[in-house]
């Protein structure tokens, strides 16, 4: 699978590559946050038709997410997003997105820098530079989906675009979730009280209950396979609804690197993650999942495809497709922590909000440096203080002996 990241001039336009000069292409559009059941839905189909129609299956990301470039347009006087901006409200990295892509069958990847320039297109402009750049022959997109500047490129009107100009299809795919529910329209992370897998707030509601609850909290209306759901979900430390939707545990990425060394001194060494990771963090508390060496952060890197100026690669594929199957020995049950360290918080002054996984194996490991694929089976409890470190390596050890029930151990 290659990958081309591209982005646009000042005045919006971009220069797209040349994907084939034989065949035609079936392409969808998106964000792709957390890359959810009904994302792969769309995608699964993509694959389909191009493997019907002898075409390139094809992928166009739009990253940032135009929810956060418009937000920050608005407050920036219409500036686009920095390049080192953290959102650190994406559920996933674009290449943790690609990943996903690549184990689907996606032929080429787009990745395009969001900017709102680009976003005053029409989407009229927008379709016909798919059709004659990229040989778009058929764009399937989620009944949802909307395109363009002011987002006035509906399913609707684009299936009247595609009928009047008959240069390309439109296949829209019902994502097959279960329908809609409602979220805060603003909301902040929410540690649960009681230990085990929190319950979602909406569960079990009657109607009358549940109509109450939405104008309580000024509630608005998303898909439940959405990205906006799981973001809400994982808010609550609802990890394992999230990941019904997801269709895999949620995860963050992130680079190990030295802290107090403290866990190591009490027998539980952790691998400590750098503050800026990739992927949303759930909310603070304990929680059972598994740890998974990427290997060196300066190790293999995507190989570069062709000498023209646009940035193409192939992405690597050999050594994390190993590392994260199951089995590996790349991978271990891990208990991860998510918070301040409030046993020892008082005496270090440290109130550095951190993730630390402590993996469970016999084996000593050394993962400085490394990048680590960090993922969340279910929340065990909030994070308390304790006493002293003898209370609070009793606690660490029921943590691994829960992980260890609820992963397998595999």
């Amino acid at each position: 699978m290659k990958i081309t990241r591209l982005t646009p001039d000042d005045s919006g336009l971009v220069d797209w590559p040349t994907l084939s000069a034989h065949k035609r292409t079936v392409m969808t559009i998106g964000v792709f946050d957390g890359m959810h059941k009904g994302h792969q839905a769309v995608i699964r189909r993509v694959v389909e038709l191009a493997k019907q129609n002898d075409s390139l299956a094809v992928v166009m990301v739009l990253d940032s997410r135009p929810a956060l470039a418009h937000t920050y347009a608005d407050k920036h006087d219409g500036m686009d997003v920095p390049e080192d901006y953290v959102d650190t409200q994406a559920l996933s990295s674009v290449d943790q997105r690609i990943r996903v892509m690549r184990d689907l069958g996606v032929d080429r990847v787009l990745v395009l820098h969001y900017t709102m320039a680009f976003a005053a297109k029409s989407f009229r402009f927008f379709l016909g530079q798919m059709v004659g750049k990229l040989g778009m022959r058929t764009l399937v997109l989620g009944k949802d989906a909307a395109l363009g500047a002011n987002r006035a490129g509906d399913v609707k009107a684009i299936q009247e675009l595609s009928e009047a100009t008959g240069v390309f299809e439109l296949d829209v795919v019902d994502d097959l979730g279960p329908g809609y529910t409602w979220i805060p329209s603003h909301f902040e992370p929410e540690v649960p009280e009681d230990a085990g897998e929190p319950k979602d707030p909406r569960e079990g509601l009657s109607k009358t209950e549940l109509r109450s609850w939405t104008k309580q909290n000024n509630c608005r209306k998303v898909r439940v396979w959405s990205s906006s759901n799981v973001r809400y979900l994982l808010s609550r430390g609802c990890v394992q609804a999230a990941a019904e939707i997801l269709g895999h545990d949620h995860a963050v990425e992130g680079e190990v690197v030295h802290g107090e060394q403290r866990g190591r001194e009490i027998g539980f060494p952790t691998a400590n993650l750098a503050q800026v990771v990739e992927g949303y963090v759930p909310v603070d508390g304990v929680y059972a999942g598994w740890l998974i060496d990427l290997g060196p952060v300066d190790g293999e890197a995507d190989e570069a495809v062709g000498d023209n100026d646009i940035k193409t690669t192939k992405f690597a594929t050999s050594s994390d497709v190993m590392r994260m199957a199951e089995g590996s020995p790349w991978r271990w049950p891990a208990a991860i922590s998510i918070g301040t360290k409030p046993t020892y918080s008082d005496e270090t002054g440290i109130r550095e909000r951190v993730i630390e996984p402590y993996a469970i194996t016999e084996d000593w490991l050394e993962l400085y440096g490394h990048k680590v694929h960090v993922e969340f089976a279910g929340f065990l409890r909030r994070q308390i203080k304790f006493k002293d470190t003898d209370e609070l390596k009793v606690a660490l050890q029921s943590y691994a002996d829960q992980t260890l029930e609820m992963t397998g151990g595999k």
